[in-house]
């Protein structure tokens, strides 16, 4: 696999990683364990405090990776005692067959000698080469290292360690006020092999609040939908997609037991706050992107078409390629809308903005077009499409990245 670092994305945060509240009840650790990468971290470790609460989403690839399938099978069992997430890079121990499940299980175990937590609350992620056999007894040989590292202040390390192809590590963060600061921190992997169902890449979120884990859970599946599902860098769907959530219930504010209480509301809101910003810092990051697209469907005869339509628009090469060459084509999304598959669409009702700029209106270009003013837009790295159906109250947004030489340059060398 190649090691060179890759330069930082353009369209990475220009504060660099932001400064994160320490969440009581959680501790991380990072180290390296030569899995893949020379001289860098590239294990990290979360250990939470007794009765912590997690909820998880995962990918829905018919090729899930052994840590996934552990994962979903631990989720919703016994909370009393600690838990613990341990993450590597470097191998996505995915399509590795009876090994893959045996060392899940030996990281497991050792992890749990180590932390104190039981094996069936360690969970485990893997990302990286697909079909290598992963050499866990680098990572089990690690574990006590990891666990004398352990420190409240180590998220940041944490983010560094489970990058692949990243050019930049991914964090997030917010307090709330709901009667006693409530915190929540997450950080986030993920360049290429980005699309929904759930996007592909790892995702770990930390909170003190207390929060039942069935509500935990209902949480977390909305949000995902409205962040995590709706962005996409290349279309494919990974086999390691993992996103848990971790409550440790150390706040003093008062318990969620109730998704539609004032105090559940509040802290979906800022949890939605989070997962959107490391959504979006996964498509900054995606492999070879220059530019950061926002594509906005209104006017569908439902949400679900509206869906179809922007990830139609989204995933399609020429659309993206046309905006990696700052070319307004406003043909290639005509195209996009065409294919989408959406139950109802109408040419003559069709309207697209390019940012402000009107492009075509009534099934046509708009009377009022001047290239030149959406030439202009197409040079931001920000860049805006917006399609109207003109058919009903159908509305999605979702999120992408162009696709460019980089792209290809980097996953043509990937694992020489």
């Amino acid at each position: 696999m190649a090691t060179k670092a890759l330069p930082v994305s353009p369209l990475a945060p220009k504060g660099g990683f932001p400064d994160l509240p320490p969440v009581p009840g959680a501790e991380f650790a990072a180290v390296g364990a030569g899995v893949a990468y020379a001289g860098r971290p590239d294990v990290m470790l979360a250990r939470l405090a007794p009765g912590t609460t997690i909820a998880g989403v995962f990918t829905r690839s018919a090729t899930r990776s052994a840590s996934v399938l552990d994962c979903q099978a631990k989720l919703g069992g016994p909370s009393g005692g600690r838990a613990a997430i341990v993450v590597n890079s470097g191998n996505a121990n995915a399509f590795t067959g009876r090994a893959g499940v045996d060392a899940v299980n030996a990281i497991a175990t050792a992890v749990a000698q180590a932390t104190g937590a039981p094996p069936d609350r360690v969970f485990t992620a893997s990302t990286g080469v697909i079909g290598a056999p992963l050499p866990h007894e680098r990572i089990t040989a690690r574990a006590g290292a990891l666990t004398a590292a352990l420190s409240p202040m180590a998220l940041p390390d944490a983010a560094r360690a489970i990058m692949t192809t990243d050019t930049f590590p991914k964090g997030a963060g917010a307090t709330l006020d709901a009667g006693a600061p409530v915190h929540i921190a997450g950080i986030a992997k993920g360049s290429g092999m980005i699309a929904p169902d759930m996007a592909t890449m790892l995702a770990f979120v930390f909170t003190d609040a207390t929060v039942a884990q069935p509500v935990l859970q209902a949480m977390l599946s909305e949000v995902t939908g409205q962040s995590f599902n709706c962005i996409t860098v290349d279309s494919d769907t990974s086999t390691s997609d993992t996103l848990l959530l971790a409550a440790t219930g150390q706040s003093t504010a008062p318990p969620i037991t109730d998704r539609d209480s004032a105090g559940g509301r509040a802290f979906e809101a800022a949890l939605k706050t989070v997962m959107l910003d490391l959504a979006h810092q996964v498509v900054r990051d995606g492999e070879g992107a220059r530019k950061f697209i926002e594509v906005q469907v209104e006017g569908a005869a439902s949400d679900a078409d509206a869906r179809r339509v922007a990830f139609a628009i989204a995933n399609s090469p020429l659309v993206k390629t046309a905006v990696a060459g700052e070319d307004p084509n406003w043909g290639r999304v005509v195209m996009a809308v065409g294919k989408s598959g959406a139950g109802a669409a109408d040419r003559d009702r069709l309207s697209i903005r390019f940012g402000d700029v009107q492009v075509a209106e009534g099934g046509q270009v708009s009377p009022a077009y001047r290239e030149a003013d959406a030439a202009a837009h197409m040079k931001g790295q920000e860049i805006l499409i917006r399609v109207g159906m003109g058919l009903g109250a159908g509305r999605a947004t979702v999120w992408t990245c162009d696709l460019t030489h980089g792209y290809v340059s980097i996953n043509a060398d990937y694992r020489s």
